[in-house]
């Protein structure tokens, strides 16, 4: 036997799993598979058979064993044992059984160091990742805080989330915003990915979803299931649209939202560095739907061009002086308006529609005119054909009338002649 460890093993495998989560069975037993492992290594054999290591967890030696078969007449030296030999070990053992020989090689102690560290290490390494893996996996697309740690060359940003960094890419961070380290920050879990080493954990402080956690957490009614957040459409650090509905009549969505002299809305406005929140009040009306999710501004009217599975279309009209505040900067406000609602919106002003309108007239009279001038040609190709018709059946009533006079004339010519 060999002692790998000083004192009693219990306290340190009771240790490791209290702060690591590696039971105390999955350790000896990783242990003794190295220790095998090792002594097949320095026997430079790799078939070597009933070869097994114990481990005195109270002595802390570790000792490799091999089992041999009692017989009467040995044949086979490596794994038979005849039963003279095999009383001297146990008196009570029988032809048949299988005796524990130790066979652990002299100067083995610095091997078995080795390999036992080994196996700890790795073993502590594989229990680290699963308690980050597990415990992030079950915080994935929640909100947590943590410390900016650095800005990589990548303008990855680093942040320390307790047990691991995450990694916050460039697409996922708010443009224009400065990532200060050593500064708080909440994000969002994007996703976990599993490493050799520890797993990834990417976050994001870009995401839709953040809005929605703020909104949860700032207000009481969407935490109670009083207050529905329907949908929500972002585009970082300019503005969000945010449609919500009150399962209570008595329980106004909007002003929930915004709060007693809008305390709620200012708090979550802050944490999102005074990005601007639009909050629309959601209806099942698609045409309701849409005139809210287009607020700021006013709107005259809205006709449905399309709405099946495949299309939803709206032609939206405003007065002239709120046409670029319902398309936004840029087309920002109809965009999440489109996001929100999931309608393709097409905006016209009055203007613009009276002006489509008397196109439409001029057409439509062009259109009339070509029409009148074709049906006048028409008649008039129609009457031509009937004169020529006409003319024709009279020149062969002429015709018939000649050949009948002729007839006529001969008959009474012959008649004259026979008289």
């Amino acid at each position: 036997m060999i002692k790998i460890g000083a004192g009693n093993l219990n306290e340190v495998f009771e240790e490791l799993e209290r702060e690591k989560g590696i039971s105390k069975e999955v350790v000896i037993s990783s242990l003794c598979d190295a220790m095998v492992a090792a002594y097949k290594k320095h026997l430079r054999v790799k078939d070597v058979e009933n070869v097994e290591a114990f481990l005195d967890e109270q002595s802390g030696e570790i000792g490799i064993f091999k089992g041999k078969t009692v017989v009467e007449s040995v044949e086979d030296p490596d794994n038979e044992i005849s039963l003279a030999e095999a009383k001297e070990i146990d008196e009570d053992v029988e032809l048949g059984d299988e005796v524990k020989l130790e066979v652990t090689p002299e100067q083995f102690g610095r091997i078995a160091a080795q390999a036992a560290n080994q196996v700890l290490t790795q073993r502590i390494r594989e229990a680290e990742r699963n308690l980050v893996l597990n415990e992030f996996l079950e915080k994935k697309g929640t909100l947590i805080t943590g410390i900016i740690q650095k800005v990589d060359d990548r303008r990855n940003v680093i942040v320390n989330i307790g047990k691991t960094d995450a990694i916050m890419p460039r697409k996922e961070q708010i443009p224009g915003e400065y990532y200060k380290p050593g500064n708080r920050i909440r994000v969002f879990v994007l996703n976990v990915k599993e490493t050799t080493r520890l797993p990834q954990v990417i976050v994001s402080h870009a995401h839709a979803e953040i809005v929605r956690e703020l909104f949860e957490l700032e207000v009481p009614e969407i935490e109670d299931g009083i207050v529905e957040i329907k949908s929500i459409s972002r585009e970082a650090g300019y503005r969000t649209k945010i449609a919500v509905w009150s399962n209570d009549p008595e329980v106004d969505s909007v002003g929930a939202c915004i709060g007693p002299r809008g305390s709620r809305i200012q708090t979550i406005v802050g944490e999102l560095k005074n990005e601007k929140i639009d909050i629309v009040r959601y209806s099942e009306d698609p045409v309701e739907y849409i005139v809210n999710a287009l607020s700021p501004a006013r709107v005259v009217s809205v006709d449905i061009m399309a709405d099946d599975e495949y299309a939803h279309e709206a032609l939206v009209v405003v007065p002239d002086d709120q046409l670029s505040l319902a398309i936004g900067r840029e087309g920002q406000n109809v965009r999440l308006a489109h996001k929100l609602t999931g309608w393709k919106i097409d905006i016209k002003s009055v203007s613009q529609m009276e002006q489509a309108e008397n196109q439409n007239i001029n057409n439509y009279e062009y259109e009339e005119e070509d029409n009148s001038e074709s049906d006048d040609s028409a008649v008039d190709d129609i009457v031509a054909q009937e004169e020529l018709q006409e003319e024709i059946e009279e020149e062969m009533n002429q015709q018939a009338l000649d050949e009948s006079d002729i007839e006529n004339q001969s008959v009474s010519e012959e008649s004259e002649t026979q008289e």
